[in-house]
């Protein structure tokens, strides 16, 4: 049965389009060399970033709606993925600009005695990875379980205190685990090659040929998703289509002044530029998949919203890490990948071992409230200390850190061994048609 739809307009959309608008033609003139107003870093780091925002929910719109026409797995693999496209579009002009200083200097090293631009695009990316593992999840927890006292029942996918996972979502832990056991060899490179890149992008592959598998099932749609959603299957597809490619074009006019502002903001008001790369960014670019998460939940949906955070941490863990040496050497003109210091090697080394410890309260299929408060309060720990405390303070926090994220993985782990089999034989190999039936 399609989703019942209406004729207005939604006054969402629209609102959403407003928002774009100024981002969109202030970065479109800038490209163009039209006529336009200049602002300070600040407001155009304020103007473009909303305009990301804005985009990003219509991208979020259009994915539910095309749940009508593809696979409930792959809708949520597309929502994923369409909803970290602001994410991707900064990081990979962080990356785009390190190739260029790589191809021109032989080093990453920058001129001007600001931050080393090899080091923000991986800032920018394990930034992006820690907050949606460490902020976001604990948020949907939070606001799946305020949700349910508030309609005073439980739902599928609610019980007291944990938020479960439907056993066809194994796929996701699976391949997430995948990607993370490769992922703990990062920080003993010195660089990040083109055939780390085809590993993580064979492993997205992978897991998006696995959800393929999956069948189709009538979505649950609502708002501006339920209008779209309804049309007539040609003008339903043209109108996805279409805010597919409006919303993306909005992105690709403002992701590069974002960057580029971001980083000016920081330089005039004295706060280091890489923490706002690698923390400010990517809570900007992460906002539209974390308010489709909450909404989700809100509606009693846990399953759902968590869900959607876990297929864009495994599309975050694969195919953007493998895009950024494939942009880095066409940027660079060179196969030599992209280089990694020793700072940058401690934060992959603390965000393989967040995911690891992820990936170990999951193989269950659920993340209850204590598994919540414990990404958080580490996630918040390291946070608040990259802020406030020296470097040389940090670099031992988070060698600390890791070990800890370690070693509860590993306890969790062998305590789970039996879940451990069963997530991955369901996650690999076993028809979705039985797991559709399995009560979690």
């Amino acid at each position: 049965m399609r989703p019942v739809t209406q004729d207005r307009f939604p006054g969402r959309l629209a609102a959403a389009a407003a928002i774009c608008l100024p981002g969109a033609y202030l970065g479109t003139a800038d490209y163009l060399g039209l006529p336009h107003p200049g602002f300070p870093a600040v407001a155009d780091a304020m103007v473009f970033g909303i305009a990301i925002v804005g985009a990003a929910f219509v991208l979020a719109w259009a994915a539910e709606a095309a749940q009508v026409d593809i696979s409930a797995g792959l809708a949520i693999a597309v929502l994923a993925v369409v909803a970290v496209l602001p994410e991707y579009a900064v990081d990979l002009v962080f990356t785009y600009q390190a190739g260029q200083q790589f191809g021109e200097h032989g080093t990453c090293v920058s001129a001007e005695g600001g931050a080393n631009p090899c080091s923000l695009a991986l800032a920018n990316m394990t930034g992006a990875n820690r907050i949606l593992v460490g902020f976001g999840w604990p948020l949907v927890v939070l606001v799946a379980s305020i949700s349910a006292r508030r309609a005073a029942r439980s739902s599928a996918s609610t019980r007291p205190g944990r938020v479960s996972l439907a056993p066809t979502m194994s796929a996701e832990v699976v391949f997430l685990g995948i990607a993370t056991l490769y992922s703990l060899t990062l920080p003993l490179r010195t660089s990040l090659t083109l055939l780390d890149a085809a590993i993580f992008v064979s492993i997205f592959a992978a897991y998006g040929w696995r959800l393929a598998k999956m069948p189709a099932e009538q979505p649950d749609l609502i708002g501006v998703a339920a209008w779209a959603g309804g049309k007539p299957a040609a003008r339903r597809r043209t109108l996805v289509i279409s805010m597919f490619v409006a919303a993306g074009l909005v992105i690709l006019a403002t992701a590069e002044h974002f960057a580029h502002s971001l980083v000016d903001t920081g330089q005039q008001i004295g706060v280091d530029e890489f923490l706002l790369v690698q923390w400010i960014a990517p809570l900007a670019s992460e906002s539209p998949e974390l308010i489709v998460a909450c909404l989700y939940a809100v509606r009693l949906k846990a399953s759902h919203s968590l869900g959607t955070l876990l297929s864009s941490k495994v599309n975050q863990w694969t195919l953007l890490v493998g895009t950024i040496p494939v942009i880095f050497a066409i940027s660079a003109t060179t196969a030599h990948g992209l280089p990694i210091d020793t700072n940058q090697r401690l934060e992959l080394l603390i965000t393989a071992a967040q995911s690891l410890f992820a990936v170990s309260i999951l193989v269950n299929l659920g993340l209850t409230t204590g598994g919540a408060a414990t990404l958080f309060a580490l996630f918040a720990v390291q946070f608040v200390a990259s802020i406030t405390m020296s470097p040389r303070f940090n670099e031992v926090l988070i060698l600390v850190l890791s070990a800890l994220y370690t070693a509860l993985a590993a306890g969790q782990l062998l305590r789970r061994r039996r879940d451990c089999v069963r997530v991955v034989r369901d996650g690999l190999v076993r028809p979705f048609s039985e797991l559709e039936h399995r009560d979690t």
